[in-house]
């Protein structure tokens, strides 16, 4: 009886010569400094290269960072569907750039602003880049003022709290003084009775902040606006406030919407904030808004011509992606303010949550118990002989995987060192309850094989020691 083979399943092509782990590419390093004399498939070039992205943290244990680390299906298809849509080129992508102009008008809605449908702003890379178009703002206004006064405009100065490192760029990069108002006593923010100790007829405005990067409160503004306001009335100096809600703008509209912190405030002249943190966008989008056309001078607007349309613009950068602008949209007609209020409401739920969890196991103190604030939690080692600090505790739990920040306060409290956890979208009460787990075992742990070190030795901390975002 006749053998008959059989038929193979391998499709042509698909043989062992093309496996990816039985490739040339697969048998060499990845080239580190040159480019490779010859190019390789698509997918074997993908596969080496995002088994190389594993040695990555998991962004999702990651809460340190404000940043989003989950979006929806939909939001990553967008994003895929936007991918060749520069958002300079206003003329070739109308749409992209109407949708731009929507969410400024709808921002600034959320916002108070007193004319919403006319209001002036833009969408930059993300919260940083915004903040200093809303320095730059400051900066020009002040330098008319002095002129048309027959004044120098040659010591231009900024008074703020403990703030996001943007701002010491900012100062440096456009030559203003940076006056940073210390930390005293048991403070956590900038303390507006101060204020008058920092300014002068050189300073052109006020950076108060809605979710202060080191402690995640709110300052003041409203106390803010009103100190300046005694402040003319003594001395004559009409000072405005730029808010940075880099984070705060798209949780305290929902979560604590009778704060007054907005254009509620008539003193307030623009605000910032980030996209891709609270607004949980993708990565990659900010956004700046003034409270009037005549807040921006027009001379920091430009004008181009370019691939055959007259576009203005006012940004530090020029070509950037505009995915994440209609990702944001997406948002906001996905979620809506309730929402968007359901949303941040859960998150404050889960910080409070795990931080009432965490004062009870014994060697921590809260230093922000998640109210009032934005959604995250912080807390301090209790006095006492400890087997462990809050460094030595970081490290501990990136063995699991978390990535939690550990750092001093800024000037003058660098002595309290500080642990600090956000709770963003997409970390479940069910994961907030991993991650409490893993520090009650980190205790223990700590209990049965203390840590010993040389004096003065503060241990290290994976995350680093100042926190950025």
């Amino acid at each position: 009886m006749p053998l008959h083979r059989k038929k193979s399943l391998r499709q042509p092509g698909r043989g062992v010569d093309t496996d990816i782990f039985a490739s040339n590419v697969s048998a060499e390093c990845l080239p580190r400094y040159v480019f490779p004399q010859y190019g390789s498939s698509a997918r074997a070039s993908y596969q080496l290269v995002r088994d190389e992205l594993f040695m990555d943290g998991n962004s999702r244990q990651n809460l340190a960072t404000f940043c989003t680390t989950w979006v929806e299906d939909e939001v990553h298809q967008l994003m895929s569907d936007c991918l060749d849509k520069n958002m300079i080129d206003k003329d070739e992508y109308p749409q992209t750039a109407e949708i731009e102009a929507r969410c400024v008008h709808m921002i600034a809605a959320l916002w108070n602003s007193p004319e919403a449908g006319d209001t002036v702003g833009c969408s930059t890379t993300g919260s940083s880049e915004a903040a200093m178009l809303g320095g730059l703002a400051l900066k020009w206004r002040w330098r008319k003022r002095r002129e048309e006064n027959g004044n120098d405009n040659v010591r231009p100065n900024l008074i703020c709290g403990p703030v996001q490192v943007c701002w010491h760029k900012f100062a440096r990069y456009f030559d203003v003084e940076l006056r940073e108002v210390p930390l005293d006593d048991d403070e956590v923010c900038m303390n507006p009775d101060k204020i008058s100790e920092y300014a002068d007829e050189n300073t052109i405005g006020v950076v108060a902040t809605l979710g202060v990067t080191f402690t995640c409160v709110y300052e003041p503004v409203e106390a803010i606006a009103d100190a300046l306001d005694k402040l003319q009335e003594a001395r004559g100096l009409d000072i405005p406030i730029h808010v940075d809600a880099a984070s705060g703008g798209f949780v305290a509209p929902f979560v604590q919407p009778d704060l007054k912190w907005d254009f509620r405030i008539p003193r307030v002249k623009s605000i910032n904030t980030s996209g891709h943190k609270y607004g949980l966008a993708p990565l990659g989008v900010g956004w700046v808004v003034w409270r009037d056309v005549a807040e921006l001078p027009e001379d920091l607007v430009f004008r181009v011509d370019y691939l055959g349309g007259d576009m203005p613009t006012f940004a530090l950068n020029f070509s950037r992606p505009g995915g994440e602008i209609v990702a944001q949209y997406y948002n906001f007609m996905r979620l809506g303010f309730e929402g968007y209020k359901k949303v941040q409401q859960y998150c404050a739920d889960t910080a409070q949550w795990l931080g009432r969890n965490i004062s009870e196991l014994g060697p921590f103190e809260l230093f922000y118990n998640g109210h009032g604030g934005l959604p995250a939690i912080s807390y301090t080692m209790k006095e006492g002989d400890w087997d462990f600090n809050l460094y030595d505790l970081s490290d501990r739990l990136r063995i699991r995987g978390w990535q939690i920040a550990s750092y001093p306060l800024p000037a003058n409290r660098q002595d309290c060192v500080i642990q600090r956890i956000m709770i963003r979208h997409g970390v479940s009460r069910d994961m907030a309850s991993l991650l409490f787990d893993d520090i009650r075992r980190a205790v223990e742990y700590f209990k049965e094989h203390p840590v010993t070190r040389s004096a003065g030795q503060p241990g290290f901390s994976h995350t680093g020691r100042k926190p950025d975002g």
